[in-house]
């Protein structure tokens, strides 16, 4: 295994510990750390390996961090549709 599929894996256990833990922000602050190592290493993921895996790790990424990508989802919906 790869430097940069361990790192990811490390990131997605490091996520699913703290999914583990009681938070009183429904975990946001924790959130906003994970995207920022996340994508980083997702990019080393997808120049070591291409862009098949690199997406598998990004799909991985987005069912562990959901909510932020629903949330994202429905402001690009909201400023598309504004007239």
């Amino acid at each position: 295994m790869t430097l940069s599929l361990i790192f990811a894996c490390l990131w997605a256990l490091a996520a699913n510990l703290i999914a583990m833990t009681p938070s009183r922000d429904y975990h946001w602050r924790v959130a906003y750390v994970l995207i920022a190592f996340g994508i980083p290493i997702l990019g080393y993921v997808t120049a070591q390996h291409g862009p098949w895996i690199g997406l598998l790790v990004m799909v991985a990424g987005m069912s562990i961090l959901r909510w932020p990508v629903i949330y994202l989802g429905r402001w690009v919906r909201s400023r598309t549709l504004e007239k």
